[in-house]
């Protein structure tokens, strides 16, 4: 059982960034999955997290700027970060839980090794 996040890097801010996670060993299809990032000092937070297309939670912060998707067919999500800030500079991980996991990193049961983003001018 793997996730693989990748996608991350360095952008100025207003600008976007689309980071992937690929499982495999693992049908995604019937999990949670989640976008979870860690700032520097900070803990490891929720950023974003859908069970299925009605079923998603976002951050207050990046709410209107960032979008989660999935595609059964590839085993794989998305995170479709738009308008970046500063403050969305973090380590971003992406997560998989059970069907009724909260957008929390205690719910989630599997982790990809994360990817870093970092937006400054």
């Amino acid at each position: 059982v793997q996730l693989q996040a990748s996608g991350g890097g360095l952008v100025q801010p207003g600008g976007s960034l689309r980071l992937s996670c690929a499982a495999s060993g693992f049908s995604l299809d019937s999990w949670t999955i989640g976008w979870f990032r860690q700032g520097p000092g900070k803990e490891r937070e929720g950023v974003s997290c859908m069970r299925d297309e009605s079923t998603t939670y976002y951050l207050d912060s990046v709410k209107g700027r960032f979008t989660i998707s999935r595609d059964n067919a590839r085993n794989a999500n998305y995170l479709q970060m738009n308008s970046l800030k500063p403050e969305d500079t973090a380590v971003y991980y992406c997560a998989a839980g059970p069907p009724l996991a909260r957008c929390h990193p205690n719910d989630m049961n599997f982790w990809g090794e994360g990817t870093l983003v970092t937006v400054s001018s």
